[in-house]
């Protein structure tokens, strides 16, 4: 079962370059366990929110804006998706991931019907 696993940080946040180097660290290690394990099927990290543009379309009008929809601290950075037996075991990979430790990581299966 297939799990999107979006990554939220906060972008005011400051880090040093030896903690950025920290993070990265930990992150690659965190990968190649999940490669290892085979759960990993794709991971990516995105632009800073200010690089996003919002589409939506109101009574046929086409209306952009910049930067993400919601009004909130944390912005997307990244996202995962990992192919694990359950929802148990997606959550236990999640706990193991370095950046739930300075954002939030949201676990979400893809759509069934």
């Amino acid at each position: 079962m297939e799990y999107l696993l979006l990554i939220y940080i906060d972008e005011t946040l400051e880090h040093t370059p030896e903690e950025a180097a920290q993070i990265d660290q930990a992150t690659q290690e965190w990968d190649k366990r999940m490669i290892e394990r085979g759960l990993l099927k794709q991971a990516q990290r995105l632009s800073l929110s200010s690089a996003a543009t919002t589409v939506r379309v109101r009574q046929d009008e086409v209306l952009l804006s910049d930067g993400p929809f919601a009004e909130a601290k944390e912005q997307l950075a990244g996202f995962v998706v990992l192919d694990v037996a359950n929802l148990d075991e997606a959550l236990e990979a999640v706990a193991d991931d370095p950046l739930a430790r300075i954002g939030s990581i949201e676990v979400r299966p893809y759509w069934s019907e």
